[in-house]
């Protein structure tokens, strides 16, 4: 313990402090053990000596019972410190081996006797052989002392000790309550755990990916260094639970049913099991971040709130079709008998600060000199959404068009536009598309090359570029904005349908090298799909259950790496000669190494199914490894 406490820096080491028992230079927590007892005042009057046990010295003492009859082990619960004469124990070997055992199997933490009246120079050696067998302290009192002073001195021990536990646990309660009304990031939930619990925390996906840490005063490369492969082999039972193999004590996150992370703590292997404060900790951690996922913030106009109260009922079935239709119609867009289409709009760069407001061919110092100026401004972000959902909404006006239009996320803005008959569809997009265009340009005339006289602004949308060839010379820069499409559907029923297909459309278009006025499903392929869904628990899940044993077999042989031979095997269309000769090895290893990943994962690599599940988990690992 207190080699743990001078790693600890200052700060954080009061706190620890402030939730542990300060007893005559040791620190204990909650309860005291054995041999924190022994130096205790009243103990040492009486000449202890440890007879045997030595090996359990450490162990807490819940309470100290006297007892003078041998049958008294039915009345404990488990680590009571035992304190007899001895005058009513048992006078054959049996009976004293019988009681050692009966004392031992209740869990016990030591067995204290007072020589002079049973056993005046010690106690028998038939009971400290038990005693040592078993692992029991066993502790001679030499010389007389009231059994009264040290019940005295442990209880009050012990019971300030608790009332210290209930003071952290109050504090850790107070402190994540603020945090969950505030909204807390999940970097301020972790920094403030870590420092109420002195240890270093990792918040982590369901892939095993880092989404946030706190160190606690140690070296973070370290901490993080191989991740995956260390969490993987973090496996405690019940959703919390402390493994001593690793040292790490761990909760999982989720709300409403859903898990998608774990909370891990560190606590030395070499010490005890962490205190039941640590679990309340961590616990109030995780219920902290699960409601912050939950939480929402925005600050629009009522018009726009009321727009993003109905395009989020529809997609979260959070209120009924008929009331959405009805408030939409209040509102001026009639979704009654309409052929309605989800569209999504969104940057292709997530960050707020990035370069996906600008040209490609911005200059670079103008580029460099507005990140810095969006890196200072903490409104960027938001600003920037707010900038592109009235960017969509002029443009639904410019195209004379009806629709719902509000941001979906911190991202993307959605709207669903309502039209006469599906006929008209793909003329409403091109439409919408080229109105959208016109007004970003309109918008942000400074950020156009001064270098092109050639471009005008009134150049309809559409000609940036062609499909899968360059750009011409004298075409508008590549667009940084993505418009996605769903399917068109004729019942409000199923709008979320659209909305839903829109916008994954629209995530996995981000990667897309072209550039389309818009975006439809058959333009993304399988791995665009499984790239926008990489976040998703469910797809993590999956990639957990078919490659999980493989990717934990990769982490304890590091050396071999059997998921590259899969991966080859299934890339070469399960021809195992080309699949041998694209992983450099002979066709014998070849074959070998297929076998074991067979075993490891109970799959039959000759089934077509099995084969085909296990490729798109290793497409979905890749898009979930890759940024």
């Amino acid at each position: 313990m207190t080699a743990r406490r001078s790693r600890l820096p200052a700060g954080r080491r009061a706190v620890w402090l402030s939730a542990t028992v300060v007893t005559q230079g040791s620190v204990s927590p909650v309860f005291p053990t054995v041999r924190e007892v022994l130096d205790l005042v009243p103990v040492r009057h009486g000449a202890p000596r440890l007879v045997a046990g030595n090996a359990g010295l450490d162990r807490s003492v819940r309470w100290v019972h006297i007892a003078e009859v041998p049958d008294i082990a039915t009345l404990l619960g488990g680590g009571e410190l035992v304190l007899t004469t001895g005058i009513g124990l048992p006078g054959d070997d049996a009976g004293l081996r019988e009681f050692i055992g009966a004392l031992a199997d209740v869990g016990v933490s030591g067995l204290v006797v007072e020589l002079g009246r049973r056993y005046v120079s010690g106690v028998p050696r038939v009971m400290a052989a038990a005693a040592e067998r078993r692992g029991l302290p066993l502790i001679e009192l030499r010389r007389g002392t009231p059994f009264v002073r040290i019940t005295e001195a442990v209880h009050a021990l012990i019971v300030d000790a608790q009332l210290t536990e209930l003071r952290a646990t109050e504090e850790i309660h107070q402190r994540f309550t603020e945090l969950s009304v505030e909204g807390a990031e999940p970097a301020e939930v972790l920094r403030q755990a870590a420092e109420l619990a002195g240890c270093p925390m990792v918040l982590e996906n369901l892939s095993r990916q880092v989404l946030a840490y706190d160190p606690a005063g140690e070296n973070a490369q370290l901490l993080l260094d191989g991740w995956e492969r260390h969490s993987r082999q973090i496996r405690p039972p019940g959703r919390t639970a402390y493994d001593p193999d690793s040292g790490w004590l761990v909760t999982t996150v989720g709300a409403r049913g859903q898990d998608w992370g774990r909370l891990l703590l560190r606590w030395p292997a070499t010490e005890s099991t962490p205190p039941t404060r640590l679990t309340i900790l961590i616990e109030r951690a995780a219920s902290t971040l699960a409601l912050g996922r939950l939480i929402r913030r925005d600050a629009e106009g009522l018009e726009r709130q009321i727009h993003r109260t109905l395009l989020t009922a529809l997609i979260d079935h959070t209120r009924p079709v008929d009331e959405v239709a009805l408030r939409a119609k209040a509102l001026g867009v009639v979704l009654d008998r309409r052929h309605l289409v989800g569209v999504v709009v969104r940057h292709r760069a997530d960050e707020p600060s990035g370069d996906a407001g600008a040209p490609d061919d911005e200059p670079a110092a103008r580029r460099g000199a507005r990140r810095d100026t969006d890196a200072e401004d903490p409104e960027a972000g938001p600003a920037r959404l707010r900038d592109l959902a009235e960017a969509v909404s002029q443009a639904v006006r410019d195209a004379k068009l009806t629709a719902l239009t509000s941001p979906l996320d911190d991202q993307a803005v959605g709207a669903l536009l309502a039209l006469p008959d599906p006929a008209a569809e793909e003329k409403a997009l091109s439409a919408f598309a080229a109105a959208l265009r016109r007004v970003r340009l309109d918008a942000a005339p400074a950020a156009r090359p001064a270098s092109r006289p050639s471009e005008s602004t009134d150049r309809p949308a559409g000609r940036a570029v062609t499909s899968g060839s360059a750009r011409p010379v004298d075409a508008p820069p590549r667009a940084a904005i993505v418009v996605a499409a769903g399917s068109g559907v004729s019942s409000l029923r199923e709008a979320r349908r659209s909305l839903i297909e829109a916008r994954q459309v629209a995530e996995a278009a981000r990667r897309d090298p072209r550039d389309l006025p818009c975006y439809r499903l058959p333009h993304v392929g399988l791995a665009g799909l499984l790239h926008l869904l990489r976040d998703e628990p469910r797809l993590q899940t999956f990639v957990e259950r078919e490659l999980g044993p493989l990717l934990a077999y990769d982490a304890q042989h590091p050396r071999e790496q059997l998921l590259g031979t899969l991966r080859a095997y299934l890339e070469q269309g399960r021809n195992k000669s080309a699949g041998a000769a694209a992983a450099h090895l002979s066709r014998p290893a070849f074959y070998e190494r297929l076998a074991r990943i067979g075993r490891i994962l109970d799959a039959d690599l000759d089934s077509v199914d099995r084969c085909l599940s296990l490729h798109v988990a290793l497409l979905a690992l890749d898009a979930i490894r890759t940024p």
